[in-house]
């Protein structure tokens, strides 16, 4: 066996060994960017590709440690004060300078209707411009990780937007395009040079590029070709056609790895997969049951919780390459604890739940799901349907493109019952989850990704209390407690980390890192 496993949180690398000459990397993703637009849509290839052409303030390293990108230092003044001193001489592809107006107006952008990140600055905190070369963030409460989601906080030109009618975000659920849909202007190692959506948008090096003197990566472009079937995307990899693929389906990489040319690397993911309920109507939107819902049930969710095998799913469907998860976080976030366990797999228990609440006959449910965003997605969905069914509940799958499946589970109606989402805390602490998926939606962002609805007045009080406490115990103990209460109200079933599968042809060498965002700045290609 050739599999490279990467055994800790930060990623093992395969060994790097310079040519002299540059080269092009052609690689192929189940899916496309959603759009060129860094506000558009809080989805980790999105983020991850944009991150190649824009840069925040911050970006992190292959072992996720936070370090200066745009911004050569930071400091905090006060509790509630961080001042951070930009870098000097840095151009935009187009050959703007950056400076201090740039990071103000991405400051209010990333925070207008339309942005899906707008719980990267929160709306209390003001923006305040000293120089042109230093910029004051000064918070509601004090905030120790108030930078750590900021290498997706991607700093656009401000007159570049401006010129161009793009100062408005184009928001993920909507048909409306704005010209930073199809163009980019960063100050990242690469320039966008062409998009044709679903079929190949190519990138090439940024020769004016500030860290030009520390590059690792010898490319001189880069190409993304969208593959959505797994059995294409492994051919091309297998054929020489593309450099890079991923995800490789699990019941490939054998295939993959024993190919003369070709191999895996394959190591643990920070992304937790979970089935979400919508807790929120008073009756479902698609279901056999009328006037009311049976997911505010906590007895029902507790049923759905039971009825799932996921070990069943780990060894079948995923072949082993997953972990089982109790919680919504993955071994290796901030606030994890071995102190929770799953609930038991259960068929009797659950059919008892559902009697008890009253649905001893079952019910039929409607569940969405994407068929090219997770590693085996839409069969884990299949799987799910089959389990429940089993137990009475009968559901019907809607399977989509991520694409078609986020504007509709995403759009301002939530429109959906029931659901499988994957989600990576991008602070790796979890402040996110609790913030993000957990929160009561009180319209200022809370709550944005929390598509069932699902709500607990004290659990946003420790969250609040989790983002300004500095003592990492005092976080703990109150992470603890929020946990403690979400597992134990079913505000979710979650089923497993995935393990990262990315397929390589030989002479490429690329360093994974465990939140899946593919860096090109550390690839190079004999």
């Amino acid at each position: 066996m050739k599999l490279k496993a990467l055994l800790l949180a930060g990623a093992t690398t395969l060994a790097m060994v310079l040519p002299a000459s540059a080269k092009d990397l052609t690689f192929a993703f189940q899916g496309d960017a959603n759009s060129m637009d860094p506000y558009n849509l809080n989805e980790t290839f999105t983020l991850g590709y944009l991150g190649n052409i824009y840069e925040g303030l911050t970006r992190r390293d292959h072992d996720l440690g936070i370090e200066p990108a745009l911004a050569e230092r930071w400091e905090i003044l006060e509790p509630t004060r961080w001042r951070f001193h930009l870098r000097r001489g840095v151009k935009f592809h187009d050959g703007r300078e950056f400076t201090a107006d740039d990071v103000i107006f991405s400051a209010k952008r990333v925070r207008m209707d339309g942005s899906d990140l707008k719980t990267r600055i929160s709306e209390d905190t003001e923006v305040i411009k000293v120089d042109d070369y230093t910029v004051d963030f000064v918070t509601g409460s004090p905030n120790p990780i108030l930078h750590a989601e900021w290498e997706s906080w991607y700093i656009m030109s401000k007159s570049w937007a401006e010129e161009n009618n793009a100062v408005q975000p184009q928001q993920a659920t909507a048909d409306k395009e704005n010209f930073a849909t199809r163009h980019a202007n960063g100050t990242g190692p690469f320039i966008l040079k062409s998009r044709d959506i679903d079929v190949k948008t190519v990138a090439e090096t940024n020769p004016d590029y500030w860290d030009n003197a520390n590059k690792e990566h010898n490319l001189t472009s880069v190409t993304l070709t969208p593959i959505a079937q797994d059995a294409t995307r492994v051919a091309a990899l297998l054929a020489g056609q593309v450099d890079m693929a991923y995800p490789i389906p699990v019941q490939d990489m054998n295939r993959v790895d024993s190919n003369a040319g070709t191999s895996m690397l394959v190591g643990p993911e920070l992304r937790t997969i979970f089935l979400g309920m919508d807790q929120r109507r008073d009756e479902l939107l698609y279901s056999s049951v009328k006037g009311k819902n049976p997911f505010k049930d906590r007895r029902v969710r507790q049923a759905v919780y039971h009825a799932i095998n996921v070990e069943a799913i780990k060894k079948v469907v995923m072949r082993g390459l997953s972990t089982p998860s109790a919680m919504m976080i993955a071994p290796g976030i901030n606030g994890s604890s071995d102190q929770f366990k799953r609930l038991s797999f259960d068929r009797s228990k659950a059919k008892q739940l559902l009697a008890d609440a009253g649905y001893a006959d079952g019910f039929e449910v409607g569940m969405d799901c994407p068929n090219d965003r997770y590693v085996n997605d839409e069969a884990i969905c299949q799987a799910v349907v089959s389990m429940l069914a089993k137990v009475g509940v009968r559901v019907n799958l809607l399977a989509q493109p991520k694409a078609k499946y986020f504007k509709k589970v995403l759009a301002p109606s939530l429109d959906t019952s029931f659901y499988l989402l994957g989600w990576t805390p991008g602070s790796f602490d979890s402040w996110n989850p609790l913030y993000n998926l957990h929160g009561c939606d009180d319209g200022t962002g809370r709550g944005k990704f929390n598509l069932g609805g699902y709500c607990n007045s004290r659990v946003d009080e420790l969250t609040d209390k989790i983002l300004s406490e500095t003592d990492q115990a005092k976080r703990q103990t109150m992470m603890d407690e929020a946990w403690g209460i979400t597992i134990d109200e079913i505000a979710y079933v979650p089923l497993h980390q995935q393990a990262l599968a990315w397929g390589v042809r030989d002479g490429v060498n690329v360093k994974q890192r465990p939140d899946n965002q593919f860096k090109w700045r550390h690839v190079t290609v004999r």
